[in-house]
């Protein structure tokens, strides 16, 4: 079987957040969610180590689809396609990241493309804003981060920008406007999966 020459455009918004944080990505529909998951994690600029799971609006009672357990009814994401349950412009489904912090993200699929043979997939060709600092303690404790940042005289700040440079990312200096689509790297997921399945 010959590959798909279908490409999924879908705009990724960060929920909660304003004003908007937001990206663009393509990735082909033969895809899994794990890729997807994989593609958000690359382009919104987490660093993929906390849970996640994707939540589909199926039939009467939403499916969860993630990293499976013995506890929760959670599936693998790897082992379902987007084609699956993406099929016209409109569809949605909402993908949280850090169960901890809580980061929920609208996944739209806005366009159903042809793929052009001189371009890569997945690719991230918008999107506006900054992702907030891994562990930042959700939306309130990103709006607190941005409140510190905004005042050297706060009495957190030196705190706030000693823990920005140490941070594994190395955020500082930290812009939360600035975001460069063209600078997104994608890792290969199917590289990542064997490392995750490992580690199981």
């Amino acid at each position: 079987m010959s590959p798909s020459q279908v490409i999924y455009q879908f705009v990724v918004t960060l929920l909660e957040i304003k004003p908007k944080i937001w990206r663009r990505i393509q990735i082909s529909e033969e895809s899994s969610f794990w890729d997807l998951h994989v593609a958000l994690q690359d382009s919104m600029g987490w660093c993929d180590y906390h849970m996640h799971s994707f939540t589909l609006e199926e039939g009467k009672a939403p499916v969860t689809i993630g990293i499976p357990d013995t506890i929760s009814e959670t599936s693998a994401d790897w082992e379902r396609t987007l084609a699956s349950y993406f099929h016209r412009p409109g569809d949605v489904c909402f993908y949280e990241y850090d169960f901890g912090d809580g980061w929920i993200h609208e996944v739209l699929l806005e366009g159903i493309l042809l793929k052009e043979k001189r371009l890569k997939y997945p690719r991230c060709i918008a999107g506006e804003r900054a992702c907030p600092p891994e562990d930042c303690g959700g939306v309130w404790g990103y709006y607190g981060l941005l409140e510190v940042l905004a005042d050297p005289q706060h009495e957190d700040y030196k705190d706030m920008i000693h823990w920005l440079k140490n941070h594994i990312k190395k955020y500082h200096p930290y812009n939360p406007d600035v975001f460069e689509p063209n600078k997104v790297k994608f890792r290969n997921p199917r590289e990542q999966l064997e490392t995750l399945k490992a580690n199981l």
